[in-house]
This record gives C-alpha cells, structure tokens and sequence, in this order.
C-alpha cells in the first residue's frame, strides 16, 4: 500500500501540483495521482483522518483539478495509456465533490480548443452522467440545506447544471455526444429528481435546491424534464398520501421568478386531472403567481379546470375564470383579435360546464348579465365570426340557466368554430378513474469489474499517439520535449492543416513562426522536407497572412541564411501549388454496371468485339473529334495573392544587415532570390497584376546584369526570361519601351560569351576531343 501523504494538507498539495506541472516521467506523475486519490477515496491507499480528507475537499480540491487541466498538453499525459489515464486521472474528477468537478469539467470544455485534450475532457464528463455524479450531487445538497457555500458559488453550480446541454453543443456543435443533448439528459435528470424524492420520503430533507433545478431548467426552456417526472410522480402519488406531500412541498419550495415556467410545464405535460390535483395539491391557493397563471394565462386547458373543479377550497378560481371581461366590453371585441376572443368563449363556456347547480344559482345575476349585454356586443359587430361567437355563446348560457323565457335560438350556419365551442358544453365526469402503469429503473451499468482479457499477440503500442487536432499538434511542437511526440506531430502536421482550413487560419501565423525557428534537435527522419511540406501547407490555406509573415522575417534580423533561403523555397513551393488547376481525385470505383462476371459473357464480348473491329476497318473517318474532353475551367488561386509574394520582396534589398549582406557577400542567398522572383512573375502570367510584376523586376534585375558572381547572373537571366514571357506583348512595348532595346544588345552579348564560356568549360572538361 501506498505510505499516507503527510499530515499538513497544504503542504502535501503544494508539493503535488509543482510535481504535476514540472515533472516529466509518468511514474512520478502516477505516484502524484496515487497520493491525491488518498484523500478523496477509502481503501487500500492510505489512511487519510476525515479532517484532512474534509480540508483537501473545501480548499484544496478546485486547485488540483485544474492542475490536471493545464497537464492535458504535457508529454506525460500523451505517454500515459488508456488505462492508466482511466485509473489516475479520471479517478480525480469521478471522485471527489462533484460540483467543484463539474464546474472544472464545463469550463475547461468551454476554454478549449478542438485537441485530443477536450476529447478527454469530453469522455470524462459522459463518464460522470454515467456513474450517478449528478444524483450525487443533488443528494448532497438535499441531505442538509446549509453546505457552507456562498450564494453566488450556489446560482454557479445551478446554471451549470441546468445548462450542460447548451454549454457542450455551443462547444461541440455538430459532434455533440448523444448524453449532452437535451432530451436524454432531461430525462436523467428526472428520474434523479424522482429517485431523490423516493429516497426522501422517509427521512428529513431539504428540497429548496431540488425545486430551484426545475425552476430553472423550466424557465431555460427544458420543459422536457416533465416528461420523464411526471409519469413518475403520478403513479406514485396515486397509492402513497407521503408522495403527494413530498411533490407539493417541491413545488411550494420553486422560485416565484420560475414558478409560472414550472407550473406551465407541469400543466401540460399531466392531461389527467386526479393526478394533477395529486402533484400540485393547494398550490394555487398559496401562491399568487400559480394562481395568476392558472386563472388567466393557462384557461384553456381541460385538465386544469378539472383539477379547480376536484377541491372544494379551489373551485371559487373557477369563478375568476369565469370572470372574464373581455367578453360584455365592447371595446375589447373590437380590437382584440379573432382567435383571442375563441379562446375566452371556449374558456367560459368549459367552467360554464363544470359549475353545479347551487354555483350557477350563486352566480344567476352574473351570467344573465353577461347574456344580456355580451351577446348584444357580439351581434353588433360587422365581423361574421364574432356574431357567430356571441350566437353560440349566448345559446349555451340560457341553456344553462334555464329559463324558458329568456332561452335564445338563433339561426346560423353550423362551421368548425361553432361546433369547437359547443364539444365545451360536453358532458365532463367529475370521477374519472385513471389507471397508470409506469416503471421506475435507476440502473446505472459499469465495466469497472470486467476482468481484462489477456492478448498476448498484441503489438506493442506506440509511444506517442499521432496527433488528430491541429491545436495539439502546434502545442506539441512548442512545448514538448519529448523526441516521438515532436516526430508525430510533424509527421501529421501538413495532413492536419489541409483538411482543417478553419482551424489553420486561426493559428497560421503562429504555427509558420514555430515551424521556421523549429530545430531538428532529435534528428528526425526527413526533418527538412516534413517542415518544408508543413510552412506550404500553411501558405496555401491561409496565403495572405503567412506570406506578409515570411516576406517580413525575410529581411528581418538574428535569421541565419539557411532560414532565409527556406522561406524563398517555400514561397516558390507554394506559389507553384496555387497556380495549378485544382483536381479532384478520381474514383477509383467502377461503376456498378460495370462489375460484371467477364466469364459469363466471355463469348458475347468477344462477339461484339470482333464485328466492331470489321465495321472499323471497312470505314473511313475524316475527322474523329476531339479524343478527349477539353479541361474544365478553375480558378487561379495565386491570382489574386501573387503581389503579397512578390513585392515585399523587393522593399529592403538594398539595406545591408548585422547578420544578412544581399548585395555584398551573400550571393547565393542574392541569386536564389532572383530566381525565386522570376518563377513567382512566370507564375502569374495572364494576371492583372503581372505588368507592375515584370516592370518592378526589370527595375530590380537590370543593376545586376554585370555582376561578378556567375549564379546571380544566371538569375537575372531567369528573371529576364519570365518578364519577357509572361507580360503580354502591348504592355512590354509600352510600359518597357526604352528597355527593350538595351536589353535585346545585352542579351546579345550575353549569348556570345555565354558560347565562349561553354567552349572554355568544354576544354577544361575534355582538352583532347576539343582540339
């Protein structure tokens, strides 16, 4: 067994973390995590006092956990395997105070970038829905209603709880686990809810905090939660007095700033009135805020005046319903809506039926009032429905009230509207029996005590993953020390940047200045060409800021030549691959039709073949066509980017350096930019830009004619070539007219002493054949 960590809890955590953030050997790290498991968990591990595992819990816990954040980038974490990762890391988080580990968990989702990091992070949170962290949360905060914590700390581990849907799906959008979507986690939450009630219900509790959760995740618009606690509380409610207690103190405990969201939710999810009346009890008679939403917002619903109507004590709200006093005032039929006026006719007429004889006696003076003068609005107004609305309306409340002399029929054309509002009139039974049949299940599945099975064919695995996030590639080129990540992700990094151009445009510049102060400091296979193919990668994604950033550092200071020369060689690179057409890879699938059994037909297709080679010696074509489809046209993409290649450039040529000479002693440097000048004006033929192109390079190229180096006149040769063949031939007469000349008698001289040079260089060579 592990030796118990000391007993000054502050400093023993100290200690862990500057481990955690400074070591490098993942045995060190394992034994780190091993010491701090000791004081969230009982066993074999140590033996922790219960002061010091309840110290480390309130001021130590939040410290470490995010410790173990900021060590997702470190090579030890890359070099821990899946179980180890599993035993010791996750352990942390599944294992101490799971509000202190949920809100890290959701902040460190929020902080992070697409990387193998908030992958984890992410199975690290389906791990703790899976394994009852959130009951375990909600239970603690039940058990005792002063935990000590503040109110703010308090609204902060409610809104992450109710928002964790959102909170992932803003992070994680379109790959978002199926745990994090809002119906199956809604119905998790449920059935803790109900879970804790169940267990509630023979012990003393405090159900503010559990009320205040579907206060604000009803008010957040997850109305869904009803949808799998409703059923629950119904049918427990149904046979067990303690559970309608329980249900209506949770109610009573909601918010009065959620108390309609609550209400509204639980109304139109339970479509029974018994068990409505069961969950809700009193409610509305000791809040005004339910009361105000049941009496004027939600008058509608069937189900909740059937449950004003099953109390005594609630069916006066009956009569405020009832009450409604839109329906004599003129004004109002005038300007409120069709549809509104539906609905308070329908609303009257559904307690019109619900009220007994002795109410309607009670309230005779009312309603003959309301036939009298509300129906007389309705007739006068010059809107068909409306004077149907009054017909109808006014019909049913004679019937009601019936009085022969005073009952009144109209004649009407019978429509949808009319029949709608006379279903209200409908017989209700006052006693419905409801049988629900419902199955509570709180099972929670783990692989913890699979034993593993032994593969002794296995290969052994790699040391360091390959990289899938470009985040986590860049991060290990910066920061790791270790030789196998560094080659992984050098290996992947070009792959990785051309199939994420969102991400790579992000971090371009960024990842273009590691990549150029990058040493082979682990003499990594194909190190050269694997950074070359990387810094165009990022060039051709993201053309514009790379290229302002090599053109820049270009003539920057404290760069050795073997830095400048590679950014021109990967300016050249990239340019090439921007210039050409872009090409789809072609499927290599046949077509369907084609996947045929050749041995089946062989003597059909050997028939045909041999008709079709008779029919083409017989006939003479004169012209067969094109023998292939002429290309498609594509875009150029280096078009419109060509001058951000080229012309800074030529800006600071002529200011010699501390460490870079161009027009001094750097001639290769000198001549390896005038070709990679000439092949980026070559490049741009047919541009718009290649006229100011080819005039600034015959500019910059025409005082170097005569240089003693033979590379850089080599160059400026190139560079002649590529103004004289990419310019169109109005614009070279016109913007280089003067130059023309010059330029034709100095290539004439340089073509005769380039013939004198060859037979020089020949006689050198091979004196013999020469003479």
């Amino acid at each position: 067994s592990e030796k118990a960590p000391p007993g000054n809890v502050r400093l023993a955590v100290a200690q862990c973390i500057k481990t955690l953030t400074s070591a490098k050997d993942t045995d060190d790290i394992t034994k780190v995590l091993r010491q701090l498991l000791c004081y969230l968990e009982d066993g074999h591990h140590g033996n922790i006092p219960s002061e010091q595992r309840l110290e480390f819990c309130r001021s130590h816990y939040t410290r470490v956990l995010q410790a173990l954040v900021k060590g997702l980038s470190a090579d030890w974490f890359h070099r821990m395997t899946a179980a180890q990762r599993k035993a010791w890391w996750d352990r942390q988080f599944l294992s101490g105070p799971p509000d202190q580990a949920l809100l890290i968990l959701l902040d460190a989702i929020t902080a992070s970038s697409p990387s193998l990091g908030l992958e984890h992070l992410v199975c690290v949170l389906e791990e703790f829905l899976r394994t009852g962290r959130i009951e375990t949360l909600l239970w603690s905060r039940t058990e005792k209603e002063n935990t000590g914590d503040s109110p703010q700390f308090r609204e902060v581990v409610l809104g992450r709880l109710v928002g964790l849907p959102s909170i992932t799906a803003n992070k994680l959008h379109p790959q978002i686990p199926a745990a994090f979507l809002p119906q199956p986690y809604c119905q998790l939450l449920g059935i803790i809810v109900c879970c804790i009630c169940v267990f509630s219900g023979g012990q003393d509790c405090f159900l503010s905090f559990l009320a205040e959760t579907l206060g604000k995740a009803c008010a957040q618009g997850y109305a869904l939660l009803f949808g799998s606690l409703a059923p629950q509380l119904s049918a427990h409610t149904h046979f067990d007095a303690l559970w309608c207690r329980v249900c209506v103190k949770l109610l009573e405990n909601v918010p009065d700033r959620w108390m309609e969201a609550v209400v509204t939710s639980l109304i139109q999810t339970v479509d029974c009135p018994e068990a409505l009346s069961r969950i809700m009890g009193n409610v509305a008679l000791k809040n005004t805020k339910a009361q105000f939403v049941i009496t004027h917002k939600l008058i509608l619903l069937q189900n909740l005046l059937g449950y004003l109507a099953l109390d005594d004590e609630r069916r006066p709200l009956l009569t405020q319903v009832r009450q409604h006093k839109s329906l004599g005032n003129k004004s109002a039929i005038k300007h409120t809506p069709v549809e509104q006026q539906m609905y308070v006719s329908k609303a009257l007429l559904l307690c019109l039926n619900l009220l007994n004889a002795q109410e309607l006696e009670q309230l005779h003076s009312d309603l003959l009032q309301c036939l009298l003068s509300g129906v007389q609005c309705h007739l006068d107004s010059n809107v068909l429905l409306i004077r149907r609305i009054g017909m109808v309306v006014g019909e049913c409340i004679s019937q009601k009230l019936d009085t022969h002399s005073t009952q009144l029929s109209f004649q009407y054309e019978p429509d949808d509207d009319s029949r709608e509002l006379l279903a209200m009139m409908q017989p209700v039974d006052n006693n419905p029996t409801y049988i629900l049949n419902s199955i509570f299940l709180l099972i929670l599945f783990s692989d913890d005590e699979l034993t593993p099975y032994d593969m002794p064919a296995d290969q052994e695995r790699q040391k360091s993953a390959t990289p899938r996030y470009v985040r986590d590639c860049l991060e290990g080129l910066i920061n790791s020390d270790d030789a196998d990540r560094v080659a992984a992700c050098l290996w992947a990094a070009a792959d990785l940047l051309r199939k994420n151009p969102t991400v790579t445009q992000e971090v371009s510049t960024e990842f273009t200045k590691v990549m150029l102060h990058l040493e082979d400091k682990y003499n990594t296979l194909n190190f050269t060409s694997l950074r070359h193919n990387t810094m165009v990668a990022l060039t051709v994604t993201d053309p514009q800021p790379v290229t302002d950033y090599l053109t820049t550092e270009f003539y920057s200071l404290n760069y050795n030549l073997r830095q400048r020369l590679d950014i021109l060689e990967v300016l050249a690179l990239s340019a090439h691959e921007l210039s050409q057409p872009i090409t789809k890879k072609p499927d290599c699938t046949p077509p369907a039709a084609m996947v045929t059994a050749f041995d089946q037909y062989s003597d059909l297709v050997h028939w045909k073949q041999v008709v079709e080679q008779r029919i083409r010696s017989k006939t003479k074509y004169i012209s067969k066509g094109p023998s292939q489809a002429p290309p498609s046209a594509q875009p150029n993409r280096y078009a419109p980017v060509a001058g951000c290649f080229f012309f800074p450039l030529l800006r600071n040529y002529d200011r010699p350096q501390v460490t870079f000479d161009l027009l001094g002693s750097d001639h290769m440097v000198l001549s390896r930019l005038l070709n990679t000048l000439g092949m980026l004006v070559h490049l741009a033929v047919n541009a718009p830009v290649v006229t100011q192109m080819g005039k600034a390079l015959m500019d910059f190229v025409w005082a170097l004619r005569f240089h003693a180096d033979q590379c850089v006149r080599r160059g400026v040769l190139v560079c002649v070539c590529a103004v004289f063949m990419s310019m169109p031939s109005q614009n070279l007469l016109i913007e280089l007219n003067e130059d023309v000349l010059d330029t034709r008698t100095w290539l004439a001289g340089t073509v005769s002493w380039m013939d004198l040079f060859s037979s020089f260089h020949l006689l050198l060579i091979c004196p013999q054949k020469s003479v």
